[in-house]
């Protein structure tokens, strides 16, 4: 079914969608959230201080990130701007499945490439714990994570973030704002990981990847995180011990663990 004005949509949501250059690390894909310059993408794009963003009329900026949260794989961005083409943020509480889903982003070098979709579902996924996705069949690609998942209205409804399966899983725009009206955390581990199964003959085991560990992380010295973290709250869990490799300060270092509790680390050029 034709949607009236789609064309002038889509244009719109590409202005408010921008190229994110970091640090070497590949492109991603970001929101423009106020006209005054705070954009917004997902954790996993920005990493360290060198982030450039590209607008959609090809103008550059040095970026600085404001607010980054690996748990919920959001980070807010600042640029020397105004007067930008701002996304208008949509009540993500109020989706329904079957709607119609507009995905923009930059996947695989493609500037401001456009899928559609429909919403399948909203809520959380069994695999990724309690957090609400909102899961639409809109095809992504490396490059699409941190932009826009639209209404048919060009409303921001999420933050595209990753794919399971066939579906693609973005943050509800709900969360975002909760994102960036939040104050300072008080308390945080400065990791983030990801649930996975581990399969083995005699039952089923669960561990988790680690996937990053915050630059800015300082503790008392190397060992005492993993030591009282690891083992002391997971010794409960696990009855056999193995090797979690992890960085500290760029050296490896290890810990106890049981061989029921995976985790990698993925080299960073932080």
């Amino acid at each position: 079914m034709a949607i009236a004005g789609f064309g002038e949509i889509a244009e719109q949501l590409r202005r408010s969608t921008v190229l994110i250059h970091a640090g070497g690390r590949g492109n991603g894909s970001g929101v423009i959230w106020s006209s005054e310059g705070t954009i917004v993408t997902n954790a996993h794009v920005v990493h360290g201080s060198n982030v450039c963003v590209q607008l959609w009329d090809g103008r550059e900026f040095d970026a600085t990130i404001t607010a980054r949260d690996p748990r919920r794989d959001l980070a807010a961005l600042r640029i020397s701007a105004n007067s930008l083409p701002a996304a208008c943020p949509a009540d993500s509480s109020q989706l329904r499945p079957g709607e119609l889903a507009i995905a923009i982003g930059n996947p695989l070098g493609f500037v401001g490439a456009l899928t559609t979709g429909v919403i399948h579902a909203i809520g959380p996924l069994r695999a990724l714990g309690s957090q609400t996705w909102v899961q639409a069949s809109v095809r992504l690609a490396p490059g699409n994570s941190g932009g826009p998942l639209a209404d048919a209205r060009g409303h921001v409804i999420g933050i595209n973030t990753m794919v399971a399966g066939r579906l693609a899983l973005a943050i509800p725009s709900n969360a975002v704002r909760d994102f960036l009206a939040a104050g300072p955390r008080s308390a945080w581990l400065g990791v983030a990981v990801h649930p996975v199964r581990l399969p083995r003959a005699n039952g089923h085991n669960f561990g988790l990847v680690l996937l990053e560990v915050e630059p800015a992380v300082l503790l008392p010295r190397p060992r005492s995180w993993p030591e009282t973290f690891c083992w002391e709250r997971m010794k409960s869990l696990f009855n056999r011990s193995t090797i979690l490799p992890w960085r500290w300060m760029g050296k490896a270092s290890a810990c106890c663990v049981s061989n029921s509790f995976a985790a990698t680390t993925r080299e960073s050029g932080v």
